[in-house]
């Protein structure tokens, strides 16, 4: 008996791997053309790290012309939860980030290097297991859960590393015909690499990311298929890897210490080794201490929050990427109207010891990306998300018409409203703007330095009757105001009111406040003349009435 022998008796049905060598050939891309993926479990809502590092990834593939795939590891199915790819999937799309190749549903999948869902690949895997066997490389375990157990036990007590390697490789040595016999009679094993390293012997590797770094050699004979015939991750991965012609492996640092074994698998499988880049977690502080952001504590962490809140995606993407490279800031400053595709982005720059998500700087980048969008854009966003989310917004939007004139209100000028960070901000910003929400609210007027009630009824009915003209453009609106602030004995000219405030009862501005706020029941609005052309005159005329009778 030989190692064939076993190897044929463990897989018999398995195919030479020259076949799957030769079905899945090298990519026929420009030069330099990195392949790269986006590898997740199916195992629950997808965490913000994930869109995280699958962004980077597309960020890379696209300046060299690559691939970016979506492969599902789906091998521990214990932890898949129902529609897991769907959650997967749709994240991406809705992100704009749909792979060139993979799983594009439960079912479907394009690309010609699948199936790229691992459990749809247990042949594959079983192939270069049955080769590793037949070239002494690999070897059937037939330990039970009791006997690791056991073994782990005594492990722990002497203070040794746990795991199955040396002395403790049980199933190691075993000589073939014994193995072979042990199979024959049915006793269930598993598939065992057997590692040719040694834990006192250190490798060293180049991270993209961490740099230099040297770990200490695998000497563990890991599981590479288990009882149910589906691979490890670590095998898994490693065929995948390879059959899909990746170039670059891009995950979370978690995988860092795996290195060694990665390496060892196709070192031993005769592989061409990826570029390893391995991404430090999204942290957060947390009363002045820095930690991992969880999907348990923080609901920032689970992509669906930022559809939940209105927070665009393309200002989560570019808050992601100003979090990843420290220059996008800077680039972005200097090119406001350039897609982010456009940035340089460099995976060498990235921080080795972990982004820091800040919700505050990240409204700041959704306030900044949503003052760009058009009046129209703004609208279909916002009528989407709260026909979903906000049953009085979508009410509110109904009447398209009207809506475009309100959220047109400060946009397409050279420097845009921005008090909109969320589609979940826009009603409160854009309710007072609504006869019947602000005639049913009850007004706070709050009229700044004006207080006598004469003087502020004064200013509303004189406006309404002698200086309002619904045709004046924005110059000769607010020289009317001027000339009104002259003929109430108001100052016109601020300046000359700061220089001696003494001498009039207040200033141009002042008689704006009062208006403003009889007008909108608010101190801060957006342009008060885009304000007054969009009410017209007949709602600015009640609310005038309103306000006066108030006082």
């Amino acid at each position: 008996m030989n190692y064939k022998d076993l190897a044929d008796l463990s897989f018999p049905d398995a195919k030479p791997i020259a076949y799957y060598e030769e079905k899945y050939p090298e990519r026929n891309l420009p030069e330099g053309a990195i392949v790269t993926r986006y590898a997740p479990s199916p195992t629950g809502r997808m965490h913000i790290g994930g869109l995280y590092q699958a962004l980077i990834a597309i960020a890379v593939k696209k300046k060299t012309n690559g691939v970016f795939f979506l492969r599902i590891e789906d091998t521990d199915q214990k932890r898949e939860v129902e529609n897991g790819i769907t959650e997967i999937v749709q994240s991406l799309q809705e992100f704009d980030m749909g792979p060139d190749e993979g799983k594009i549903s439960e079912t479907k999948e394009i690309g010609n290097y699948g199936p790229y869902k691992q459990s749809d690949r247990k042949e594959i895997y079983q192939a270069y297991a049955k080769y590793l066997i037949e070239q002494g490389k690999a070897y059937p375990c037939f330990c039970s859960q009791e006997e690791l157990d056991e073994m782990r036990q005594k492990q722990e007590a002497a203070k040794l590393r746990p795991g199955y390697y040396g002395v403790w490789a049980k199933y190691r040595n075993l000589p073939v015909d014994e193995a072979i016999e042990k199979i024959q009679a049915g006793v269930p094993y598993i598939i065992r690499f057997r590692s040719p390293g040694n834990e006192e012997k250190k490798i060293k590797h180049k991270d993209i990311i961490k740099g230099n770094v040297d770990f200490p050699e695998n000497d563990q004979d890991i599981v590479i298929i288990k009882a149910d015939g589906l691979p490890t991750y670590h095998f898994a991965h490693a065929v995948d890897d390879h059959l899909m012609r990746t170039t670059h492996v891009i995950r979370g640092d978690e995988w860092l210490s795996s290195v060694p074994l990665h390496l060892q698998l196709f070192q031993e499988l005769g592989f061409k080794t990826p570029k390893y880049a391995h991404i430090s977690p999204i942290m957060k502080n947390d009363d002045g201490n820095k930690r991992k952001l969880s999907k348990r504590k923080d609901p920032e962490a689970s992509v669906c929050y930022y559809e939940e809140e209105g927070i665009p995606e393309s200002a989560v993407k570019e808050y992601l990427l100003n979090i990843a490279n420290s220059t996008f800031e800077n680039w972005r400053r200097a090119n406001p109207d350039k897609p982010m595709d456009e940035f340089d982005f460099q995976l060498n720059k990235m921080s080795v010891s972990g982004a820091l998500f800040d919700m505050v700087k990240l409204l700041d980048v959704s306030k900044i990306v949503i003052s760009r969008f058009t009046a129209e854009e703004i609208y279909t966003k916002s009528l989407a998300w709260a026909q979903k989310h906000d049953e009085e917004l979508a009410e509110m939007l109904q009447d398209e018409e009207y809506a475009l004139k309100v959220l047109g209100i400060e946009r397409g000028n050279a420097k845009p409203r921005k008090d909109i960070a969320k589609y979940s901000d826009v009603k409160e910003n854009i309710i007072y703007l609504y006869d019947a929400k602000f005639f049913a609210a009850k007004q706070t007027y709050d009229y700044d330095k004006i207080q006598d009630k004469e003087t502020i009824e004064k200013i509303l009915t004189t406006y309404l009757a002698k200086y309002y003209d619904e045709n004046a453009d924005k110059q000769a609106w607010f020289d009317k105001i001027k000339e009104m602030a002259d003929e109430l004995g108001f100052a016109s000219d601020v300046k000359a009111y700061k220089q001696e405030p003494e001498k009039w009862p207040g200033h141009v501005g002042d008689i704006s406040t009062v208006l403003r706020v009889a007008l909108t029941g608010r101190r801060n609005t957006p342009d008060m003349y885009e304000i007054m052309k969009v009410l017209g005159k007949e709602s600015i005329a009640k609310r005038f009435q309103t306000a006066i009778e108030d006082l």
